[in-house]
């Protein structure tokens, strides 16, 4: 195998890698649900009786949960509105219905809309459900009452408490509060149980999200490259992700210490974290309706009559920031989902950061960070470059050969080792840092495709966003032209078909490269033009020693 034969193979792997992966997204079987017997299956009610957590296997002294209220539909509603959130309340059940985020805009022409992460629309529903297990007390189909239909942080106010109320006729009181903070979007929710009653109750806290498989997410078109799904976390294990038909093949059933359950999209997140001191049941489950749970419910707790206990659970619904996650709960930060790269992925986003935090602009980020790869791999490189310009500079004489010994391959193939063992020349010298840059790449890749920094990020001119397509191609020609030129600098494959091919690699390029983020065509660009400079300088000093020593 000569080393065109391999740098094509090697190209095609690329590509194929590359289409493989958005195939798999574009072209994911629908999930099967799972059948669940339910009098309401199928109907657009966001909530149903079959969503309530069956946690009896796990915790036998924990009654099953009564009969549900009615849907929340016509039930009334809370706004809540900080700097960072504004949120819709449900008080059937208290659950959030609606969580927009104020700093994320839907998109750059419609900056005045924020992102809506949670959501109960026709499209379908996404919602963050609470409540308490134990009989009679309040899931998140019971009714509670506020003192007001609408909660605003002020300025100079740094917390909001939202109190929801429910009493039952045997005289137990329970008060469900949302704390929100300024610029956070972690939210506390906390269950205070007051007990009148004559018996002692036994309650249990539960978190859940509900979520319709098939929201469009909008936006980049790369969303839905990314992961959409759910995902828990335990000590063994401490970022797993369980697809949609996953749970609709088999429901999780799973006691955790500490860990997090959430629903993760492109750069946004909704998780609940239980206390991390506690031993959670972990549970999914297949809805009517392409609908899907995932959720805990924490340990038991009694409450003696005349007497009261807090449950407390905590909310997050927000952009994927690896730093504000990792300081919520360990392995949250994983679901900024680099892919089976990550251990490289991870230094290239921190160094990617810390290079911003100099620069102040994302795209001169991406431009210093190829730079600092190309250093990185400069000597390996040269390696590569020399061995081209060697085999370029051979080129006239494996012709010679090759018309001398015609179709004889196999006296072609011996004369062609001869020569460069003649020459110290070797062919497949150039595979090498090809071979190691390619997960340097693929890394990268991933890291400007789930990077919620570079939503919406721009850099210069005409790049307003580099985390999607260059509006007009010109990137994409640029790393055309350059991959061009540097296919000039390469030898000649002997094999006029290979030569053909290796000639129509950059064009196609630039057709795949065409519906690239641009930040990724950027690093493209910026790496082939450096490649360039160098091979030239290279090739240029080995044909002049070469063009001496023959004088």
């Amino acid at each position: 195998m000569d080393f065109q034969r391999l740098f094509l193979y090697l190209a095609l792997f690329l590509i194929s890698f590359l289409l493989w992966e958005a195939w798999q997204r574009e072209n994911a079987p629908p999930p099967e649900p799972q059948a669940v017997a339910t009098p309401s299956a199928g109907a657009p009610s966001a909530e149903v009786p079959a969503d309530v957590p069956d946690t009896a296997a796990a915790a036998p002294s924990v009654p099953t949960p009564g009969a549900p209220a009615p849907a929340a539909s016509g039930a009334g509603q809370v706004e809540v509105r900080t700097d960072v959130l504004d949120v819709v309340i449900d008080l059937a059940g208290g659950n959030v219905r609606e969580s927009h985020l104020l700093q994320f805009p839907v998109s750059l022409e419609r900056k005045d809309t924020p992102f809506t992460l949670l959501e109960t629309s026709e499209r379908g529903v996404y919602l963050a459900q609470s409540g308490l297990l134990g009989n009679g007390l309040p899931d998140h189909h019971a009714r509670f009452t506020a003192a007001a239909d609408e909660f605003r942080l002020e300025p100079g106010q740094d917390t909001l408490v939202v109190p929801l109320t429910w009493v039952d006729n045997d005289g137990v009181k329970v008060t469900k509060s949302y704390t929100f903070s300024r610029g956070n979007y972690l939210v506390k929710v906390d269950y205070r149980i007051e007990n009148g009653d004559a018996d002692p109750v036994a309650a249990r806290i539960y978190g859940q999200l509900q979520r319709s498989a098939g929201i469009d997410l909008g936006g980049s078109r790369f969303a839905g490259y990314t992961y959409t799904g759910a995902a828990v976390s335990s000590p063994d294990k401490r970022y797993e992700k369980i697809k949609f038909e996953d749970m609709a093949k088999q429901a999780l059933s799973r006691d955790v210490p500490g860990g997090w359950a959430a629903m993760i999209q492109h750069y946004f997140i909704s998780a609940w974290i239980p206390p991390q001191d506690t031993t959670n049941h972990f549970y999914t489950k297949a809805l009517p309706g392409e609908r899907y749970l995932v959720g805990l419910a924490g340990p038991t707790r009694e409450v003696a009559p005349g007497s009261d206990a807090d449950l407390s659970l905590e909310l997050y619904m927000g952009p994927k920031n690896q730093d504000r996650l990792a300081q919520i709960a360990d392995g949250l930060d994983l679901t900024v989902d680099y892919g089976w790269l990550w251990f490289i992925a991870q230094p290239l986003f921190w160094l990617l950061k810390w290079l911003h935090k100099l620069v102040g602009n994302w795209g001169w980020s991406i431009v210093l960070v190829t730079v600092i790869i190309k250093l990185a791999f400069y000597h390996l490189s040269a390696t590569s470059y020399r061995s081209m310009a060697n085999m370029r500079r051979m080129a006239p004489r494996l012709q010679s050969l090759k018309e001398r010994y015609g179709d004889d391959k196999q006296r072609l193939n011996q004369a062609m080792m001869e020569l460069y063992k003649k020459e110290k020349i070797n062919p497949l010298g150039g595979c090498l840092p090809i071979l190691v840059q390619i997960p340097v790449f693929i890394s990268l890749y991933w890291v400007l495709l789930e990077s919620v920094e570079l939503r919406q990020a721009p850099f210069i001119l005409w790049i307003h966003d580099l985390s999607i397509k260059d509006p007009y191609y010109v990137l994409p020609v640029l790393m055309g032209i350059s991959m061009f030129i540097q296919q000039r600098l390469n030898p000649t494959p002997p094999d006029p078909i290979q030569a053909k091919v290796m000639m129509a690699l950059p064009f196609v390029f630039t057709v795949f490269f065409a519906f690239f983020p641009a930040g990724l065509v950027v690093y493209w660009v910026v790496n082939n033009t450096l490649s360039i400079a160098q091979q030239w300088y290279i090739t240029r000093g080995i044909e002049k020693a070469a063009g001496a020593h023959h004088a």
